[in-house]
Parts: C-alpha cells; sequence; structure tokens
C-alpha cells in the first residue's frame, strides 16, 4: 500500500538525524538493514549542499555514543524509530590547559578514544612520549570537600533552543564500562587480566564539571590550524599568543607567572584526603571525550599522569621538559607535595635561575653528570634489567672494597638506631649495622657484627618502604624504614653522622627495597645523586647576586606554609641557595628541578580515598610506578605494601564497582570512594603498560597494549 508517496508496511521508518552545521532536521526513509554509511551517504545527498563532509559521523545523545562503525547496520546498533541521530563534525575546538598553566585553543577529535586524541595533540605540540599524558577535568573548589559518591549533584539546564534540538551538557563520565576490554594476558609476562561480566548501563554522572566556553577564535588555512590570540579574557578562558612559527619555542619556554584568571583557579589540598580527591577528575582513556560529557569549547587540563618519564632528552625534548618542570613546579606551590623548608629554597633558588636563563642565549649541549647536575635516578624496571645484565657479563665490584668477585659486597657502619613505641620516650641507641644480600643486620657490638653472631635483629629491605627524613640545619640525616610484618608496617628508624655516611645507607636501602643488592651498578649513581641533592640546599653566607637589585615576588617562589617569614628574609635565603646553582644552564636548571622533585617522598604517588573489604573505615590507597600503598587517612603511614612484580591480575567487578587485585601473597579487594574505580584501575595497568617500554629506537606505541591492561572488560 502507498501513501504519500511512501511504501507502507514494507519495515521502512522516518529515521531523525540533525545536522549541527545547519542547525536543520532531516527525516530520512530507512530500514534496520541500512548500514551506518548508507545512512550517512543517503543524507548527504538529502542535504544537496557542495560541501566537505567527511569529518562527520553520527552522534546518539540519548545513548552517549558515537555510530562510528559504518559497516554496522542501524538494528545492529540498536537505532530505532524513536532515535534522534547528530550529523556532526569529529573534530570539535577543545580549549586545553598545558602544564604551565597555560591555555591553548585546538581541534581535537571528539570521536576517538581519549588515548589517541592526547597522542594527536602532545603530536601537534611536539611532546615525546604521549603514553605519559591524559585529560581531565577542572576540578572546584566543591571537589575537595565530597568524595565521588557525594558529590552533590548539579541541575543541568535540560532546555534547548528554540528548534528544541540542542543537547544540554551532560557531564556524563562512564566508568561502568569500556568499549574494548581486556581480553588476554600481557606475553612472556605474569601479569594477567582475569575477565568480569559487566552491563553497559546509562550514563553516570559526574560531580566534575566541563565548563564551557565561546571566547575561541579559529582561523583555518587548509588542514592546517592556526593559534589565535584573544585579548579578551574571562575567568575560564585564557588565549595564548603565538606568531607564526614560534609555537616550538613559546612551549619550551614559560612565562615566569601565568595569567591571575589562571592562578586563581588551582586548589590548593590541605589535607591527605583533599589531595586524594583531586584525582576524580580523569578521563577514562578507552573512551571518547565526547563520551564523557565534554562538548565544543569546553576546558581540559592536559597533564602527565604517570610519573615515568621515559628517555628525557635534552636534545629533543625541550618542551617535554619544560611542561614535567612547569607540573613539578606548581605541585610544590601549590602544596600538592611536600617538602622541607630547605628543599624549598633549594627549589625556588632553581626556579630563580631558570628565570634569569630564559631572558639568555643558550648553547645546545648535553648534560654533564659531573657539572654540578644531579645524576639520573634509575627508576626503570627495564633500565635495571639491563645493568643487571651487564653486571652479569662485565662482573662487577661495586660497593665492595675488596677485588675478588666472588665475594658479597656489604656495607658496615656503626649507626644510631631507634624503634618507636607508643606512650614511650625512647632516645637512639648506638649499634654496629651490615647489609648484605638485601638484608639488614644490627649488632651490638663490632666483634659480633665482625664475626656474625649475637644478631639483634635481622630485616628484609626488600619490599620496605625508604623515606627520608632529613634537616641539613639541624645536621639531621635520618631513614625512615617501614617494614613488612603480619601486623602491618613496622616503623624505625636509623640516623647517620654526616651526609657521607647518609648517602651510602639511603642508596642502599633504596636499592634493596626494589630489590636490588649493593652489586647493583646504579648503587655508585645512587648515592651521588642524594649526595648532590643535599648539597643543593646548602645555604651560602654571601648570595652571587644583590638583593636590592632583584624584585622577588616570594609568593611566586614558595609555597605558602613557608611565607611566615619577611618578604626581605625570604628573599636573602633564596639568593643564598642560589648561590650553589648559579652557573646552570637553562636546560639544567630544569632538569635539577625535576630531579630533585623525583627524590622527594611523596613523589609519583597517587592517592585515592577506598575502603577495603570487611574494614568499615575509610583509608588511603597510593599507587606508584611500582607498587601499591595501604595507607593511614590522617597522618600516611604506610600500612601494607604490595609491589607490581608480585602481582597476578587485577579486575573490577563493575556491578558493584569493586576493585580486586591479585599478589602472591594474597588478594585485596576494595572499592574507590574519592573517584569512579575505573581511575585506579588504570593508573595500575597503566603503569604495568609503561614498564614494557623498550630502548628499541623502532619502537611504536601500542595502543591496543595499553587499552588492554587499562580498559577493563566490555
Amino acid at each position: 500500500m502507498i501513501a504519500n508517496g511512501q511504501v507502507v508496511g514494507d519495515g521502512s521508518w522516518d529515521l531523525r538525524v540533525f545536522v549541527t552545521d545547519l542547525q536543520t532536521e532531516r527525516q530520512i526513509r530507512v530500514k534496520g538493514d541500512v548500514h551506518i554509511g548508507g545512512v550517512m551517504l543517503r543524507l548527504v545527498e538529502d542535504l544537496e549542499i557542495s560541501m566537505d563532509w567527511s569529518d562527520h559521523a553520527l552522534w546518539w545523545p540519548k545513548q552517549n555514543i558515537w555510530l562510528t562503525r559504518t559497516r554496522s547496520t542501524l538494528d545492529q546498533c540498536g537505532v530505532h524509530a524513536d532515535a534522534l541521530l547528530h550529523f556532526t563534525p569529529m573534530h570539535k575546538n577543545l580549549r586545553v590547559q598545558l602544564p604551565d598553566l597555560r591555555y591553548l585553543d585546538m581541534k581535537v577529535d571528539f570521536s576517538v578514544k581519549t588515548f589517541s586524541a592526547v597522542v594527536h595533540v602532545c603530536k601537534e605540540l611536539g611532546i615525546r612520549h604521549p603514553e605519559e599524558l591524559s585529560f581531565c577535568k577542572p576540578l572546584e573548589p566543591n571537589h575537595l570537600k565530597y568524595n565521588y559518591k557525594d558529590m552533590p549533584k548539579k541541575k543541568h539546564d535540560h532546555e534547548t533552543n528554540k528548534n528544541g534540538h540542542l543537547p544540554p551538557d551532560t557531564n556524563t563520565f562512564i566508568a561502568n564500562s569500556s568499549p574494548v576490554g581486556s581480553t588476554g594476558s600481557l606475553e612472556n609476562s605474569q601479569f594477567l587480566c582475569a575477565p568480569v561480566t559487566p552491563s553497559r548501563g546509562p550514563a553516570s554522572s559526574t560531580p566534575v564539571s566541563t565548563p564551557g566556553n565561546n571566547t575561541g577564535t579559529w582561523k583555518k588555512n587548509g588542514h592546517s590550524t592556526e593559534f589565535s590570540y584573544s585579548p579578551n579574557l574571562t575567568n575560564n578562558s585564557l588565549s595564548v599568543e603565538y606568531l607564526n612559527g614560534t609555537l616550538d619555542s613559546s612551549l619550551a619556554s614559560s612565562p615566569p607567572t601565568p595569567a591571575p584568571e589562571a592562578r586563581k583557579q588551582l586548589l590548593r589540598p590541605k589535607s591527605l584526603i583533599e589531595k586524594a580527591r583531586m584525582n576524580v577528575g580523569w578521563l577514562d582513556s578507552s573512551l571518547s571525550i565526547m563520551e564523557q560529557g565534554v562538548r565544543e569549547h569546553d576546558t581540559l587540563c592536559l597533564r602527565f599522569k604517570f610519573y615515568v618519564f621515559y628517555d628525557l632528552n635534552p636534545k629533543y625534548d625541550a618542551i617535554r621538559i619544560n611542561q614535567i618542570y612547569e607540573q613539578a613546579k606548581w605541585q610544590l606551590l601549590n602544596e600538592e607535595i611536600d617538602c622541607t623548608e630547605e628543599e624549598m629554597l633549594m627549589f625556588a633558588s632553581l626556579q630563580l635561575q631558570v628565570n634569569r636563563q630564559a631572558s639568555q642565549p643558550q648553547q645546545n649541549h648535553q648534560i654533564d653528570g659531573n657539572n654540578g647536575i644531579l645524576s639520573p635516578v634509575i627508576d626503570d624496571d627495564i633500565d635495571a634489567a639491563l645493568n643487571n645484565l651487564q653486571n652479569t657479563l662485565e662482573g662487577s665490584t661495586i660497593g665492595s672494597h675488596s677485588n675478588d668477585i666472588t665475594s658479597v659486597p656489604e656495607l658496615k657502619d656503626q649507626l644510631r638506631f631507634l624503634k618507636p613505641k607508643r606512650f614511650t620516650l625512647k632516645a637512639y641507641k648506638k649499634y654496629w649495622f651490615t647489609c648484605r644480600d638485601l638484608h639488614l643486620y644490627m649488632y651490638k657490638t663490632r666483634e659480633d657484627m665482625l664475626h656474625n653472631i649475637n644478631c639483634v635483629m635481622n630485616v628484609n629491605l626488600k619490599g620496605c618502604e625508604v623515606t627520608p627524613d632529613v634537616h641539613i640545619s639541624q645536621n639531621k640525616y635520618v631513614i625512615k624504614l617501614e617494614v613488612p610484618s603480619a601486623e602491618g608496617m613496622s616503623e624505625m628508624y636509623i640516623r647517620c653522622d654526616d651526609e657521607t655516611q647518609y648517602s651510602r645507607w639511603m642508596a642502599c636501602c633504596r636499592l634493596a627495597a626494589k630489590g636490588r643488592s649493593l652489586a647493583d651498578s646504579s648503587y655508585e649513581t645512587e648515592k651521588q645523586t642524594i649526595l648532590d641533592f643535599l648539597n643543593l640546599q646548602r645555604r651560602s653566607e654571601q648570595p652571587a647576586i644583590n638583593p636590592s637589585s632583584l624584585d622577588i615576588q616570594v609568593q611566586d617562589y614558595v609555597a605558602p606554609k613557608y611565607l611566615r617569614k619577611s618578604k626581605g628574609k625570604l628573599t636573602q635565603r633564596i639568593l643564598e641557595a642560589h648561590t650553589n646553582v648559579k652557573d646552570l644552564s637553562l636546560i639544567d636548571a630544569k632538569m635539577n628541578y625535576i630531579k630533585a622533585w623525583q627524590l622527594l617522598p611523596d613523589y609519583g604517588i597517587t592517592l585515592f580515598v577506598v575502603k577495603f573489604m570487611d574494614c568499615k573505615k575509610e583509608e588511603l590507597l597510593g599507587v606508584a610506578y611500582n607498587r601499591i600503598m595501604k595507607m593511614d587517612l590522617n597522618s600516611g603511614d604506610h600500612q601494607k605494601t604490595w609491589r607490581f612484580n608480585t602481582m597476578k591480575a587485577w579486575n573490577i567487578n563493575w556491578e558493584i564497582k569493586h576493585m580486586m587485585v591479585q599478589f602472591e601473597e594474597g588478594n585485596i579487594v576494595f572499592s574507590c570512594l574519592s573517584a569512579d574505580c575505573k581511575v585506579v584501575h588504570e593508573f595500575i595497568g597503566g603503569y604495568i603498560f609503561l614498564s614494557t617500554r623498550s630502548k628499541d629506537a623502532s619502537q611504536t606505541l601500542n595502543e591496543e597494549l595499553f587499552h588492554k591492561l587499562t580498559g577493563g572488560w566490555s
């Protein structure tokens, strides 16, 4: 039967499609077996407008998904007669805030997975190793006051425009499933992602807002995009001026101070729980940014997410080094990571040197580790494996005073020891210590130590948490050890007499905690790095610069908690510390800043508020590049540490949002309260992925493996 020119009863129906570019709706007669590509082709033919539609795709607002598989049929995608689809560009304007707090208007693909979008953004910006970065949503003060589940949900404006077609910003953060899941194990590896059976529910609302603005201006020239300058600054929108051909140099050097509007939006956490809540904003790398509530002209922050900076090379990484330096600087000034007052002044002096050198012509040179520069800290497991292989092939006598290659390297010293007990005040007592084969032995007398008898204490350092407690002005050089035990982590303190003794034992304990002995080739490097770090904190009696010749705004150099002293006194102390670094070049000063940042106790530990199974109270979970830690919510003390090299599997029960991690010593199950559990899952999987990187120059980024390890199961 034919009615109104259409065949009725043949199974066809009218599909409504809204064309966002034209702000018009069209109806296309389709059947369920029509392919997505066919729908777009018929729509373009129906529009009869000659323009390039190649960047357009179909977006389904109600289901919050892209229909990008052009060979799939409408029936396969679940599209029926009541659906309203949007025909819209995949590349949209996004305002990106860089780690140095500057904003950049960019064209970003809203239809691909966030991981791929970040890779493309980093390629445009000239930043190598994009797998270390990700997008996160800007936070507001309210986000530090509540856990993820307890955040007051915003009332979204569901009013549409006069045509009734524009969707509201859904602010969704779909984390209960991923489009691509973990489907197997790492080849030749002990890690595997065990399957669970989640269901794809409706889009969940996130407390993290995506403030939109439409102040970005764009100029298109062929396929290239020019970065434009907007003199009108709003609270949410800043623009950076880029002249033709100066993008690289602009990103490799940042203004001494950011725009006031950008700095006002920085949040300063006042407790460990607030630091943990700051990780709520990370996007799901396995979903597109459009699926997570981000709309055109919204703002996202581009940040280094994983604290394993692979192959930092001043020759190729001027932009990357500058942005890492800037992120480190704002973490310290914002009190996101703690440091002592002496360390703060050292960082301020390095920052001052960076600012002074930024206006000076720089020579191309390689960093010289013997020229007052901090030696690199070898934390990469691949580096360690290569070093161990080198030791096996060449032999090593590092840490040993004997030329006998069959002897076991060991340290021997008299140190002061304290094991704190509740409600008692105990002083340090002198004991004789020796360390060999990852074990720390304590004796009452030197004779006992030499004859290896009457051992008072034997500590296996592997798996311990090693934390420095140093105040140079007080001649305090303490190593805090947290040793795993049946009751949790047992604390003990070892006090050294001077910095030389401290550097030897600190390097020894750090390596032993990672399972490396004194024979490891990185021992000497680690020891020298610690010494260099301490030397940078020493004050000079006479500053190299006359304080009256500089107008230093101390709040731009020192964290708020250290601003109690007068401006003049702080300026004097910064200049005294600056004497140690006054001869460093721009890139050397930045590299020293980064490496000193990496030596801080809290460096690289991402916090979450969690609740472990069968435990009523909230606790902290810290995720680092090689381990996860159960920590006290108030003090941050370590209660238990699990290392990734003993991990067998990790997965999430999406129905109840519980995460289980299987270790050789047992399983742990917890729910995450300060962020979606997918964020924790991605941090663990991401660090496992980063540990697979090799030094092969021809190595390509394995996105499939990244999503296999971080995506969860669908």
